[in-house]
């Protein structure tokens, strides 16, 4: 799947308030814009969308995510090597001293979200 969600938060720190961009193509290879805002997310869609934050809340306080990516991807998650899809994230964060930077599920394993609600919050907005 060549999708991804991309989050951004204007007030770093601030996860209360955020516009959630979904990035795909439709069956027709058209890409339809669509922004979605905290207030446009589905009840039904919010537990993962507070797991999204929860990860993002590892990243202490030095460091705050503005923007994030989320992929659909397959992962190994147990000792037989089970692979299972999974939501992985990229993060761009700021710090206080006007640093910028990137992180990935290698600084922070927490950004391999496991929940099969994360893989259905992914595909319930880039369902083409």
């Amino acid at each position: 799947m060549n999708a991804e969600i991309q989050i951004q938060f204007p007030r770093p720190g601030e996860w209360e308030e955020f516009t959630l961009t979904p990035i795909y193509q439709d069956k027709g290879g058209y890409r339809p814009p669509a922004h979605f805002t905290q207030d446009e997310i589905p009840a039904d869609q919010a537990p993962a969308m507070a797991a999204v934050v929860s990860a993002l809340v590892e990243l202490g306080e030095d460091w705050q995510a503005v923007q994030v990516w989320a992929r659909l991807d397959e992962s190994l998650v147990d000792a037989l090597a089970s692979a299972v899809e999974t939501v992985s994230l990229t993060v761009e964060a700021v710090n206080s001293q006007g640093g910028r930077r990137m992180f990935t599920a290698r600084d922070y394993p927490v950004f391999v979200l496991t929940d099969p609600a994360a893989v259905e919050f992914f595909r319930f907005f880039t369902a083409a």
